[in-house]
């Protein structure tokens, strides 16, 4: 390539430009910084050492040097709603949004925070007002998710099935396992009131979103028994084994009842051992054990959970042992016996929870939506130890 003699002349050139811009950034930071109040800095410097209290402190300062400031007014009222303080986090929202000198987004993000302020209040008619009128906005999605939230907390399911479908991403699991949650809800209640047709509508709604849904199922058997149809309900329930095998804890009574009910009680017993045989669960255990102590009595009880401790070595499966093999022993050993129990017994109340696999909130009893998180189905019926006894 030739080498042309101008191009010794543009580097210095090149070089002088780019020093200048530099010099040129350098001078606007500093007016910039300098116009700031010494106090804001100093708010800054707390809240990057995490002293949200005197972060707060110093903004109140810097907001009465210089009122005009509407970041410093963001930046306080977010540390106000932060520390739990949302009465003065809302005036300080809401005398931004009053104000004629802010821009379109400025008024937008004024709002939104707004909204925030009265959603931690536990104002939900008024962040309900407050995201309605960000529909339609920059904040669209951001509107509908509080919205969202806040027809969960009221337990409008209708509404929340109107603003689930608006938001986007329709096509997730997370978006159709909510959904199907919601028409389940709806079914519930309408269950719950002898509305049989628009419960069995809402349940099919459930299955279209969300085929995996077993809550649907289940409440479709449910409703089948009400009804008066043991044999539809057995189908429904059966149908969990497909969806989610982990669910079957849930059915094993339900199921039980149903045979009694038709008089095929060995069949239900059958198919019962079927599923601990394939998905080894305590509770399956714990409802096929009643059931076998009625019908065979404790000594094929205590065969049963025997053999399944041998398969699954727990403590929860060992405190089940220990129950049926008071019902076996000689009276003279079951004094030990009962002490024994006693102690395992007492650990594994301790130990033995539901977990919630998105939070890892541990509750003692199931929930469809975890109460920590939110979260839908994020526990799965199965009581978890904190260690078991597998060598």
């Amino acid at each position: 390539m030739e080498f042309e003699l101008w191009w010794l002349l543009a580097f210095p050139l090149f070089f002088v430009l780019g020093w200048l811009a530099a010099r040129i950034d350098i001078k606007h930071l500093v007016k910039e910084s300098r116009a700031l109040p010494r106090t804001y800095l100093t708010g800054l410097n707390f809240l990057l050492n995490e002293q949200p209290d005197k972060a707060i402190d110093a903004f109140i300062e810097a907001v009465k040097i210089d009122n005009q400031t509407v970041e410093l007014h963001f930046a306080l009222g977010s540390l106000f709603r932060r520390r739990g303080e949302t009465d003065r986090a809302i005036r300080m929202h809401q005398n931004l949004i009053d104000r004629d000198d802010l821009s379109d987004d400025q008024r937008l993000q004024a709002l939104s925070e707004l909204g925030l302020d009265f959603l931690k209040a536990g104002l939900l008619d008024r962040a309900e007002a407050v995201f309605i009128q960000l529909r339609g906005s920059r904040l669209n999605d951001f509107a509908l998710k509080n919205l969202l939230d806040i027809y969960q907390q009221e337990k409008d399911w209708r509404k929340a099935i109107e603003t689930a479908d608006a938001l986007p991403g329709h096509e997730s699991a997370l978006w159709e396992k909510e959904m199907a949650n919601f028409h389940c809800e709806l079914a519930s209640a309408d269950m719950a009131n002898s509305r049989f047709d628009e419960a069995r509508s809402a349940l099919l709604r459930a299955l279209e979103t969300n085929r995996k849904c077993v809550r649907a199922s289940m409440l479709l058997g449910d409703l089948h028994v009400a009804q008066g149809d043991d044999r539809a309900a057995l189908e429904a329930w059966k149908r969990v084994e497909s969806q989610n095998p982990v669910y079957l804890a849930l059915v094993a009574e339900r199921l039980m009842d149903a045979y009694r009910r038709l008089g095929e009680l060995e069949q239900g017993m059958q198919l019962l051992r079927s599923y601990l045989e394939q998905y080894a669960s305590l509770d399956l255990l714990d409802a096929l054990f009643q059931w076998e102590l009625q019908k065979e009595g404790p000594s094929a009880a205590y065969q049963l959970v025997r053999d399944e401790l041998r398969r699954n070595p727990t403590l929860l499966g060992l405190d089940k042992l220990l129950e049926a093999a008071l019902l076996t022993a000689p009276v003279e050993q079951r004094t030990d016996i009962e002490l024994v129990k006693g102690l395992v017994h007492g650990h594994t109340r301790r130990v033995a929870r539901y977990r919630c696999d998105a939070c890892g909130f541990k509750a003692r009893q199931f929930y469809w939506r975890c109460p920590a998180c939110g979260g839908w189905e994020t526990y799965p019926p199965k009581r978890t130890e904190e260690f078991d006894l597998t060598p």
